[in-house]
C-alpha cells in the first residue's frame, strides 16, 4: 500500500469561544474523531482553539465579524487624532526603524453598527446618522462628539462600569510625549473589570455572563479600547528625532492581558487583530522580555489560530537570537506557537481529499515555490542547536524540570492561561486525591498528615511536564515529516531522542494513574483530550514517523534506522533469528550505531508491545499502537523482524481483537488488518500460528465476516495473503507444503471464484473522482491480483470472467470502463512519484517495471489483444476516453 496518510494533529476537545463549538468533530490522522468525544470541541491540541493547519473549515473562517471595513481598508483613518489620517512616519516626524513600510501605527475605524440591546440614545443615533448609520469607536473620535459628563450619565443607565470614561482618560494621557505613568494607573483600573469577566466566561458562570446586557469586554471594544491598546503597544516602532519611544514591560503586560481577555469574550476581536500583520510580527519582539513572554505567547497563539494566511517566521526580526535566548520553559511554551506556523494549513481531512485534487494542488505548489510552512520549518532548522534543545526538553525527567517556585509564579498569572484552565482544574483534583489518600494512610499509621499544599507542587510538576512534552513532540513530529526530514531524522537520532523517551516510558509517558486524572472538568469518560492521553498519542505518532523513514541511502544508515527502537540484547536476538533461519543478517542491523540504541532491559518497541496487549477493547490507543508497530514492519519484508514480534505474541493478540472481541471500530480494524498483513507476509511460521489460533470453522467465518465487512479496510491483508500464496506455491519445501494443505485462509484465497469476487468488488467501490490516499490501495490490490494472473498466463481468463460478472449484474461495460479510467489515472499518479512507486515495489516484491508493463498491457488500445481491457468492452458500451481531470 502507498504510505499511510500521516495524521495532522490530535483530537482535543475544547469549548469554543464566542459561543459553542466550531466544526463539532474534527479529524485525527485522516479519520473522524469519535462521536463520544466532548460536545462543541473544535479541533485543537491541549485545550486550545484549533490552530491554522489543524482546525476545521468552520474554525478556519473564524468567528463572525460584526465589523465593517477591517484594518488597512482603503480610505479609512485611524481612530481619533482629530479624524485626520496619518501614518507612523507622519506621526513620529521621523523614521520607522523597526518596521519600514508599515502602513499605519494606529488603529482603523471599526465602523460597526450601534447594536446594543434596547435601542440607543438620541445623541448616539444622531452620531450614527452622520456616518451613514455606522459608528466609529467613540473614544478618541472628533472632539466634543461625546463629553465625559454625557458618558457618565449614560453609564448610570447602561451600567458600563465606567469603561468609556477610563478609555477617554487613557486616550488623553497616551500621547507621544507622555511618560505613561498615568496610563499605567488607568490600565490597572480597567484590567480587573475584564479579567474577572473573562474568567467567568470560561467557567460555569459563562451562561450568566452571556445574559449580561453590556459585557465589559464588549463595551471596551465598542469604545475603541482594542485599537487604542494596539497603538500604545506599538509605540516602540516609532522614532522621534532618532530616539525610539519606550514603554515599560509592566505596561506592555497589562495591555497584553487586557487584549487577551477581550479576545476571549468578544466576538471578532481576535480575527481583526490577525488582520494586522505588522502588529502580529511586532508581538514576537515582546517575547524577548521574560516579564511579558507568557502574555505575549498566549495572545500570539490565539491570533494565529484564526489568521487566514500563515505568518512567515523569516519576517520576525532577529528570530535566531530570539529563540536562542529562550530558556527551556520559554522554548516549550514557544512550541505552542510553532505548532501553528509549521503545519500546512488545511481546511479538511487528508484522507478525504481526492488524489485528483491533491495532484492539481501539487502542480500549483511547484510553480509557486515552497509553502509558508516549509519556509518556517527551514527557518527553525537554521537556528543553531534548536533540534538538540527540543530533544533535551522531550527527554527531560520531571526532577530536572523547572523548580516549583518558578512554576507557581507562572500559575499566579493563570488568567492569561485561560485556555488551560481545565488543566489546572485537573491538577487540583489530583492534589485533592493525593491529600485524601495520604490523610487516610496517616491516620492508619499514626503519622502526621501531609497537607494538600505540600502535595500540590509535585502533581503540578508532572502535569506541567506532560503539557510541555506533548508540544515539543508535536513540533518534532511535524519536522520529521517535512521537506528537511532527512536532516531532522539524523539529528534526533544523534541527540538520542529515542533512548531518552524509552527511559521516560514507564514513569511519565505510560505511567500508572487513576481514571479520574484522565477526565477534565466538563468532559466525559470517552473524551480523548486530557494531557495524559494526548501525550501518549503524540508519542505514538512520533514513533510511526521515525520508523516510516527507515529505508534511506547507505550514507545515513547510522542515523536513519528503525532499529534504534531496540536495545543491544534485542539487536543480538535479531541476528540470532537470521542465523537460525540460515538467511543473511539484515544490513541495517549490522550498520546500527549501538551507542544510539535504547538502554535498559527492554527497548521502546518491546515496551510498546507490552502495553498494546494490555489495552482494553474499547481503548482509542489501539489504532495508534497498531500504526506505530506496522510502520516498524513496513517496507521490504524482513523475516527476522516478523519473528521478533511473533515470539512476543503479537499475532495472537491481533486475532483475538478481530475475532474474539469482534471489534466494531473501522479505524482499529483497518490498522489491525494492515498490521496482520505485514506480520504474515511471506512468513510460513506466521501462517502456521494463524491456523493454530483460527482452529474452527466458526472462528474462520467470523474472521471472513470482518474482512468482507469493508474491503477498503481489509484489502491490504487480502493483498499480503495473495502475494504469500503465490510465493508458497512456487516453493518446494515440506514445511510450506504442510501449511498450504492445512491453512484455511490460504485455501480460501487460492480459489478463483474468491479472487474474482474480491477483484470485482475492489474495482467497483472506487472511481477516479473518489480516489483518496485511503482507498487507492484497493486499486493497487486489484492490480496485484491481475499481475499474479499474468505471471501464470491467466490474465485473459480473469478479464473474461470480469466481463461475465458485469453482464450478470446487468451493467455491461460499467466495471471495465471504470477500471480503464482508474488505470489511466494510475499511470499519471505513480509514474511521477518516486516514493510511492518504491513503496509498491518494496511491499510486493514485484519490480515496478512489471507493474508498469501490466498496466500498459491492460490499456493497450488494440481490440485484438487478449490482455487488453478494450477487447472485453462491447462497442456500444465503450466509454474510455473521458477526461476525468476536468470532472
Amino acid at each position: 500500500k502507498s504510505p499511510r496518510p500521516r495524521g495532522r494533529l490530535l483530537p482535543v476537545c475544547r469549548t469554543r469561544r464566542h459561543g459553542g463549538g466550531a466544526g463539532g468533530g474534527g479529524w485525527v490522522c485522516g479519520r473522524p474523531r469519535a462521536t463520544g468525544s466532548c460536545d462543541g470541541g473544535g479541533l485543537g491540541r491541549m485545550g486550545r482553539p484549533a490552530a491554522a493547519g489543524e482546525h476545521s473549515a468552520a474554525a478556519a473562517a473564524g468567528p463572525a465579524d460584526r465589523s465593517g471595513p477591517g484594518p488597512g481598508h482603503a480610505g479609512t483613518k485611524p481612530v481619533g487624532r482629530g479624524g485626520a489620517g496619518w501614518t507612523g512616519r507622519e506621526l513620529a516626524g521621523g523614521r520607522e526603524e523597526a518596521f519600514p513600510g508599515r502602513r499605519s501605527v494606529g488603529p482603523t475605524p471599526l465602523g460597526r453598527p450601534w447594536d446594543l440591546p434596547g435601542g440607543c440614545p438620541d445623541a448616539v443615533s444622531r452620531g450614527a446618522a452622520l456616518s451613514g448609520g455606522r459608528l466609529r469607536p467613540l473614544v478618541g473620535g472628533r472632539a466634543g462628539l461625546f463629553t465625559e459628563s454625557f458618558l457618565t450619565e449614560r453609564d448610570k443607565q447602561s451600567k458600563w462600569s465606567g469603561i468609556p470614561q477610563l478609555l477617554l482618560k487613557l486616550y488623553a494621557t497616551s500621547h507621544l510625549h507622555s511618560d505613561f505613568v498615568e496610563c499605567q494607573d488607568i490600565l490597572k483600573e480597567i484590567s480587573p473589570l475584564l479579567s474577572m469577566e473573562a474568567m467567568a466566561f470560561v467557567t460555569e458562570e459563562r451562561k450568566l455572563t452571556q445574559e449580561t446586557t453590556y459585557p465589559n469586554t464588549y463595551i471596551f471594544d465598542l469604545f475603541g479600547g482594542v485599537d487604542l491598546l494596539v497603538e500604545i503597544l506599538m509605540r516602540p516602532t516609532i522614532s522621534i528625532r532618532g530616539q525610539k519611544l519606550k514603554i515599560s514591560d509592566e505596561m506592555s503586560k497589562d495591555c497584553l492581558s487586557i487584549l487577551y481577555n477581550t479576545c476571549v469574550c468578544t466576538e471578532g476581536v481576535t480575527k481583526r487583530l490577525a488582520e494586522k500583520n505588522d502588529f502580529v510580527i511586532f508581538l514576537f519582539t515582546l517575547m524577548t522580555s521574560k516579564k511579558t513572554f507568557l502574555q505575549t505567547a498566549t495572545l500570539i497563539e490565539d491570533i494565529l489560530g484564526v489568521k487566514k494566511e500563515m505568518i512567515r517566521l523569516d519576517e520576525v526580526p532577529n528570530l535566531s537570537s530570539l529563540v536562542s535566548n529562550f530558556d527551556q520553559q520559554q522554548l516549550a511554551n514557544f512550541c505552542r506557537i510553532l505548532a501553528v506556523t509549521i503545519s500546512e494549513m488545511d481546511t479538511g481531512n487528508d484522507d478525504k481529499h481526492t488524489l485528483l485534487a491533491k495532484n492539481a494542488q501539487q502542480k500549483k505548489s511547484l510553480s509557486l515555490g515552497p509553502s509558508a510552512a516549509e519556509i518556517n520549518q527551514a527557518a527553525l532548522l537554521s537556528i543553531p542547536g534548536f533540534v538538540e534543545r527540543l530533544c533535551k526538553l522531550a527527554t527531560r525527567k520531571v526532577s530536572e524540570s523547572t523548580g516549583t517556585a518558578s512554576f507557581l509564579q507562572e500559575l499566579e498569572e493563570w488568567y492569561t492561561w485561560l485556555d488551560n484552565a481545565l488543566v489546572l482544574d485537573a491538577l487540583m483534583r489530583v492534589a485533592n486525591e493525593e491529600s485524601e489518600h495520604n490523610q487516610g494512610a496517616s491516620e492508619e499509621n499514626g503519622l502526621p498528615h501531609t497537607s494538600t499544599r505540600t502535595q500540590l507542587p509535585q502533581s503540578m510538576k508532572i502535569m506541567h511536564e506532560i503539557m510541555y512534552k506533548l508540544e515539543v513532540l508535536y513540533v518534532l513530529c511535524v519536522l520529521l515529516m517535512g521537506r528537511q526530514r532527512n536532516q531532522v531524522h539524523r539529528m534526533i537520532a544523534e541527540f538520542k531522542l529515542i533512548p531518552g523517551l524509552n527511559n521516560l516510558f514507564d514513569k511519565l509517558i505510560w505511567r500508572k494513574h487513576s481514571a479520574s486524572t484522565l477526565v477534565l472538568h466538563g468532559h466525559n469518560q470517552n473524551c480523548d483530550c486530557s494531557p495524559d492521553i494526548t501525550l501518549k498519542i503524540q508519542f505514538l505518532r512520533l514513533l510511526q514517523s521515525f520508523s516510516d523513514h527507515h529505508e534511506f541511502p547507505l550514507l545515513l544508515t547510522r542515523f536513519r534506522n528503525k532499529y534504534l527502537l531496540l536495545n543491544n540484547q534485542e539487536l543480538n536476538e535479531l541476528s540470532a533469528i537470521s542465523l537460525k533461519a540460515n538467511i543473511p543478517e539484515v544490513e541495517a542491523v549490522l550498520n546500527t550505531d549501538r551507542s544510539l540504541v535504547c538502554d535498559g532491559k527492554r527497548g521502546l518497541l518491546t515496551r510498546l508491545l507490552q502495553v498494546m496487549k494490555k489495552e482494553p477493547a474499547e481503548s482509542s490507543f489501539r489504532f495508534w499502537q497498531a500504526r506505530a508497530v506496522e510502520s516498524f514492519l513496513r517496507g521490504t519484508t524482513s523475516y527476522a523482524d516478523q519473528m521478533f514480534l511473533l515470539k512476543r505474541g503479537l499475532l495472537e493478540h491481533i486475532l483475538y481483537c478481530i475475532v474474539d472481541s469482534e471489534c466494531k471500530s473501522r479505524d482499529v480494524l483497518q490498522s489491525y488488518f494492515d498490521l496482520l498483513g505485514e506480520l504474515m507476509k511471506f512468513n510460513v511460521d506466521a501462517f502456521k500460528r494463524f491456523n493454530k489460533y483460527i482452529n474452527t470453522d466458526a472462528k474462520f467465518q467470523v474472521f471472513l465476516k470482518q474482512i468482507n465487512s469493508s474491503l477498503v479496510d481489509s484489502n491490504m491483508l487480502v493483498r499480503c495473503v495473495t502475494l504469500s500464496l503465490d510465493r508458497f506455491e512456487n516453493q518446494v519445501d515440506m514445511k510450506v507444503a504442510e501449511v498450504l494443505s492445512e491453512c484455511r485462509l490460504l485455501a480460501y484465497i487460492s480459489q478463483v471464484p474468491t479472487q474474482m469476487s474480491f477483484l470485482f468488488r475492489l474495482i467497483n467501490i472506487i472511481h477516479v473522482q473518489t480516489l483518496t490516499q485511503e482507498n487507492v490501495s484497493c486499486l493497487n490490490t486489484s492490480l496485484v491480483i491481475l499481475m499474479l494472473a499474468r505471471r501464470k498466463e491467466r490474465l485473459p481468463l480473469y478479464l473474461r470472467l470480469l466481463q461475465r460478472m458485469e453482464h450478470s449484474k446487468k451493467y455491461p461495460g460499467f466495471l471495465l470502463n471504470n477500471f480503464h479510467n482508474l488505470l489511466r489515472f494510475w499511470q499519471q499518479h505513480y509514474l511521477h512519484k518516486d516514493k510511492d512507486s518504491t513503496c509498491l515495489e518494496n511491499s510486493s516484491c514485484i519490480s515496478f517495471s512489471y507493474w508498469k508493463e501490466t498496466v500498459s498491457i491492460l490499456l493497450n488500445p488494440d481490440r485484438q489483444s487478449p490482455s487488453a481491457l478494450v477487447s472485453y468492452i462491447e462497442e456500444p458500451y465503450m466509454d474510455i476516453d473521458r477526461d476525468f481531470t476536468e470532472e
